[in-house]
């Protein structure tokens, strides 16, 4: 069996680490493989296959800029630091075979075990030394009985600066933005309320916001893991309790009058969030800002045809009511960026499909598709501007009963496509929710005709 050589010219990558999406302008190019893998035939007596963890990775590229959002679980087994370097190591794989310097600015890391942590930290920090990313690790059991999962995002430093400025505070500049990435810290004290948990959460994020040069009004997304989120403490849920502390924190954010402009004045743009539960009782936060001078850069708060808007809630669902869009996209230039809420099966304000995990799923992306649609952007005032299923980037799905894993990965396969994903074990932040899915989509700006 001969093998081919790859000449000079050529990108040689292994096809066990190939993308499954390219979107924007990133361009298809020829590659060619040395290895041969079990899933693609038995290896050759010559090259033995690649021991890489499961990998699923896009390329998204604007102009000069390329971004990679990459999800790997391990597959080779072993105990919980095996698993951890085999994922690093894939990680390290699929950003050495880019054409280009790459470098990891934010990570999601889901674990089965909350003991796994401080050993997870170890080996980070060890696998990463002086370039940390903002990392957040998640006691969310990844559906494949895995101990840990990943899900990275990394950026060309060949046309982009990452400073990493200090365990919750990451950098990103390129083409006239300033990404800030930033977390609120790991609350695990014994004797707070989850009122004061979250408050303080969110004081956290707003002091190191400062200390990189950014306010609340800067911010696009929000993440919140928190720990028991449906349990009920003196009759309220604590989900309830983390609303009602994220509505008293932004009652003084000037959200109406961010420094971005918008196609809706004069109404205060929320960051898009998920709130989602975790296997510990702590509470687990970040958020990422965008600054720009550049005119062509501006913010769209989405609210979806299909839902009453989160922070128009009936006070039966909260006693404040969720202050969150369902999507804050980005425009900049010729491409918009849609950040997807945590999104479940919820028709106006109320759970459908109860008891059925398919039926749900089902419901979910539709009511995703309905909220990137063209048609929704057109809506709120971009004509031009609109995404389908297709043009997502990535997807977290977060699964309430594990026996529901197979059937939920199925109706996301079927709809959605190879794209990369993460499954992951966690309570919905309703009793009756099964599923909960968020996610990011890029897509350009369509080019219409001059009236003459």
């Amino acid at each position: 069996m001969s093998v081919k050589i790859p000449t000079a010219t050529e990108t040689p990558i292994c096809y066990h680490l190939a993308p499954d999406r390219r979107l924007l302008d990133a361009k298809c190019q020829v590659h060619s493989c040395q290895h041969r893998h079990s899933g693609a035939g038995l290896p050759g007596p010559d090259m033995p296959p690649c021991l890489m963890g499961v990998q699923h990775h896009t390329v998204i590229q604007a102009g000069e800029v390329k971004r990679l959002a990459i999800m790997v679980t391990p597959q080779c087994g072993g105990d919980f630091k095996d698993e951890a370097w085999e994922a690093l190591a894939t990680i390290r794989a699929i950003l050495r075979q880019q054409n280009e310097p790459m470098e990891v600015t934010m990570q999601t890391v889901f674990l089965r075990d909350r003991d796994d942590v401080p050993m997870a930290e170890l080996l980070f920090a060890a696998c990463y030394g002086e370039k940390m990313p903002l990392t957040i690790f998640v006691v969310q059991p990844p559906c494949e009985g895995r101990a840990i999962a990943i899900e990275a995002w990394a950026v060309s430093t060949s046309h982009a600066k990452v400073n990493y400025h200090s365990e919750h505070l990451v950098t990103v500049e390129y083409d006239g933005m300033r990404w800030i990435y930033v977390s609120g810290g790991s609350l695990h004290r014994e004797g707070r309320t989850a009122y004061e948990q979250s408050l303080e959460a969110f004081e956290n994020m707003q002091h190191t916001l400062a200390e990189g040069g950014a306010t609340f009004e800067d911010v696009v997304r929000v993440w919140l893991y928190q720990g028991c989120i449906t349990e009920e403490v003196q009759g309220v849920e604590r989900y309830r309790e983390l609303n009602r502390a994220r509505t008293d924190f932004f009652a003084h954010i000037p959200f109406e009058s961010r420094p971005l402009p918008s196609a809706i004045h004069g109404r205060a743009i929320y960051p898009a969030s998920t709130g989602i539960g975790t296997r510990c009782h702590g509470l687990i936060t970040a958020c990422m800002a965008l600054q720009s001078k550049r005119d062509d850069v501006s913010l769209m708060g989405l609210e979806n045809p299909l839902q009453i808007s989160a922070f128009d809630y009936p006070k039966e669902y909260s006693i404040k009511s969720p202050k969150f869009a369902r999507a804050m996209a980005v425009r900049a230039g010729d491409h918009v960026t849609t950040w997807i809420s945590g999104t479940a099966s919820i028709v106006n304000a109320e759970t459908v499909h109860k008891d059925d995990a398919v039926m749900q799923t089902e419901q979910t992306l539709t009511n995703i598709e309905k909220l990137i649609a063209p048609e929704n952007f057109a809506r709120h005032g971009w004509a031009d501007a609109g995404a389908t299923l297709a043009d997502l980037a990535k997807i977290h799905v977060y699964v309430k009963h594990p026996k529901d894993y197979e059937k939920v990965r199925q109706v996301c396969e079927r709809r959605l496509g190879r794209l990369p994903a993460i499954y992951a074990v966690a309570d919905v932040c309703r009793p009756d929710l099964l599923v909960e899915i968020e996610g990011v989509a890029f897509s350009s700006i369509r080019k219409t005709n001059p009236v003459t």
